[in-house]
């Protein structure tokens, strides 16, 4: 019998790893979105399994909170952008800035989302 070679138990899509066929997010509210998802989801008793989502994403949930922990400790962001983060991203819809009492909501939440955008868009997640 012939030795095996690496070559031949390659499966079809050895060459590309997971993350060469991961799809970044569109912008860092996307991203904030499908991490609060992930992460109310975890807190409710789900497991996550890395790439097991229909769309195949550059990260974990827990990578974007590091990019917004890391923005605090830099005093780029404060704990009330996180807050407002936390509390929209949990209800799955941005602040609404035509609303009176949503108005300062929007503001922190475009401030802390457009701080953030560059640090994910460095990493990859988003495109």
């Amino acid at each position: 019998m012939a030795p095996r070679t690496a070559a031949s138990r390659a499966a079809p899509h050895a060459g590309l790893s997971p993350l060469s066929r991961a799809v970044p997010f569109r912008d860092a509210e996307e991203a904030w979105f499908w991490t609060m998802a992930a992460l109310v989801a975890r807190r409710d008793g789900a497991r996550i399994v890395a790439n097991a989502g229909r769309t195949l994403r550059p990260c974990e949930p827990d990578d974007v909170v590091k990019c917004l922990d890391r923005l605090y400790r830099q005093r780029r962001v404060d704990l009330v952008h996180a807050r407002i983060l936390r509390i929209w991203g949990e209800r799955g819809v941005p602040p609404d800035p035509r609303a009176p009492r949503e108005r300062s909501d929007w503001r922190l939440w475009r401030e802390a989302l457009d701080r953030l955008e560059w640090p994910l868009r460095v990493k990859g997640i988003v495109a």
